[in-house]
């Protein structure tokens, strides 16, 4: 459960540059808690990363100054700086007063990234359960929650680990899954050049890792997607 009274527990999964506020109003307790996540980030030098590219441009042998690529350093900075910034949201729960205790999963969430390695993007959906103890969450924010994550140089795995770890530490929920099936371009364009090839991850945490019903429920589920 999480306690707009007192601070949320470490997540050492998490991204560390994740800033954390809480509602500390002792009479919202048994309404709606609201978690703010804030982007602390540093911020972009666009005028640094123009330079930088237009720089790149002229190591590939290509002519910046020519008609067509003259913005080029610009439009690519503009481009990196929107795919590296994420954005600020509540991550709103509920008191469970209903006390609902089977799976909530939101299916084909659609998501972009960029890869660390490459710094070419990979895109796919991502499959996000949990199993609610004492809070449910507003269904957005599971998508928030996802992006929030996706916006960064990246890996898959670091990014299904970072969603599940988010939501069993801030949710408590009995459990959480994610799956994550994604196209990553330094495949499909470069390389092997495996166009179409998708890579799946997932992680698990309480009932949905331990209890072998409710894993085999939460991927047949999203399997059938």
């Amino acid at each position: 459960m999480i306690n707009a009274a007192a601070p949320a527990q470490s997540d050492p999964g998490a991204d560390p540059r994740l800033a954390q506020a809480f509602d500390d109003d002792p009479a919202a307790a048994s309404a709606a808690h609201t978690l703010r996540i804030v982007n602390s980030t540093p911020p972009i030098d666009l005028a640094g990363a123009e330079i930088a590219v237009r720089s790149l441009l002229i190591a590939l042998g290509q002519d910046p100054d020519a008609e067509h690529l003259r913005q080029t350093p610009r439009r690519v900075a503009g481009a990196y700086a929107e795919l590296l910034t994420p954005h600020d949201f509540d991550l709103t729960t509920f008191a469970n007063d209903e006390n609902y205790d089977q799976l909530v999963l939101a299916c084909g969430i659609p998501f972009q990234s960029l890869c660390e390695h490459h710094l070419l993007p990979f895109h796919g959906v991502a499959h996000v359960g949990y199993l609610p103890d004492q809070r449910i969450v507003g269904l957005s924010k599971l998508a928030r929650v996802l992006e929030r994550f996706a916006r960064g140089l990246q890996v898959q795995e670091r990014l299904t680990q970072q969603v599940a770890n988010c939501l069993q530490t801030h949710l408590h929920p009995k459990g959480v899954g994610v799956v994550i099936e994604a196209e990553h371009q330094c495949m499909s364009l470069r390389g092997v050049r495996a166009h179409g090839s998708r890579t799946l991850t997932s992680a698990l945490h309480g009932h949905l890792r331990t209890d072998p019903a409710a894993r085999q429920e939460f991927f047949a589920l999203t399997r059938d997607r």
